[in-house]
């Protein structure tokens, strides 16, 4: 029975292991004792009632339920030191950092550009930029550990407020040796066969993705899933097969060693601006936001719109 709260000891000493691969790293890195690590490892599979570890000898690794539950430890941890260095500012009267969360795609392209905008004394000392998956952004945004966040869609959620949504298309890029290289349109028939390199989350752009090949009677045989465009582009450049990506990153953040081409059937990437339902934003969080639409419009094909209506949830 998982009790009201966990104690915060067990999930810093569980990140850690997870995140070094040892007890005796994460005893060293929190300052802890070996004993003392594996105490607090074994509290919290008690707490919560199932095995967090894989134990074989010095060997350890996260078990399913235990990957899940690291993935929400890291975000609460993250936003307890947010919270302490808040408090900090406060007590110093410094002004606070600015608390960013975003998708990858948007993390290592727009959002550089935008933050480049600015001059250096119109930012706090401290800006937070947190990369990570869309699930997590918007749960940040709830939770209020960040100021802001940019998500792929769907995004159905009461504790948020959506400013706008951008679009922009996917292309394909493939390796500079591959013979689709020398097209100047990739068309749904040049990927039959062909092994494809494509976001792994079913529920968003990957929908988007599968749907447009289904209309075209095609069905992906050779997958590889990715879980971020830089590195579907990393995998592309070898030659192992044709990643089908937003084109944001691309636009933010080129490869050398690709050819990146149009695809010959329309497949919309669409991201949204997000912060708080309800929850008064500073000017510079404001100013932000704009910088941020400014930048996304230089993106070859981007369209803004208002709001998701008439947007389908599948994207």
């Amino acid at each position: 029975m998982v009790t009201d709260y966990l104690d915060t000891r067990q999930l810093e000493a569980f990140v850690a292991v997870v995140s070094i691969g040892s007890m005796t790293g994460a005893a060293k890195a929190l300052g802890k004792s070996q004993p003392v690590i594996t105490r607090l490892i074994q509290e919290l599979e008690r707490d919560v009632g199932f095995t967090v570890l894989h134990r074989n000898g010095p060997r350890i690794a996260p078990t399913e339920p235990g990957l899940a539950l690291f993935s929400q430890a890291e975000l609460f941890l993250s936003g307890l030191r947010t919270i302490s260095e808040r408090a900090r500012t406060i007590a110093t009267a410094a002004p606070r950092p600015i608390e960013i969360a975003s998708i990858p795609a948007l993390a290592a392209s727009v959002l550089p550009l935008a933050l480049s905008t600015f001059a250096p004394d119109q930012l706090p000392r401290h800006i937070h930029l947190q990369s990570t998956s869309a699930e997590n952004v918007v749960q940040a945004v709830v939770a209020r550990s960040v100021d802001i966040g940019i998500a792929s869609l769907p995004l159905d959620n009461p504790g948020i407020d959506v400013h706008w949504i951008g679009e922009v298309p996917c292309v394909a890029v493939v390796a500079e040796s591959d013979p689709l290289a020398a097209r100047d349109v990739i068309e749904a028939e040049d990927l039959s066969g062909r092994r494809l390199i494509m976001s792994a989350n079913p529920y968003r752009l990957r929908m988007r993705i599968d749907q447009a090949l289904t209309r075209h009677g095609l069905a992906a045989e050779k997958i590889i899933d990715s879980n971020a465009t830089y590195v579907s582009l990393a995998l592309a450049r070898t030659g192992v097969g044709v990643a089908l990506v937003e084109s944001a990153t691309i636009a933010g953040l080129p490869v050398s060693g690709v050819e990146v081409k149009p695809l010959g059937f329309h497949v919309p990437f669409y991201f949204g601006i997000v912060t708080a339902s309800g929850r008064p934003m500073a000017t510079a969080i404001e100013r932000l936001i704009g910088a941020i639409d400014d930048c996304a419009r230089a993106i070859p094909g981007f369209v803004r719109h208002e709001n998701a209506s008439g947007l389908e949830t599948g994207s």
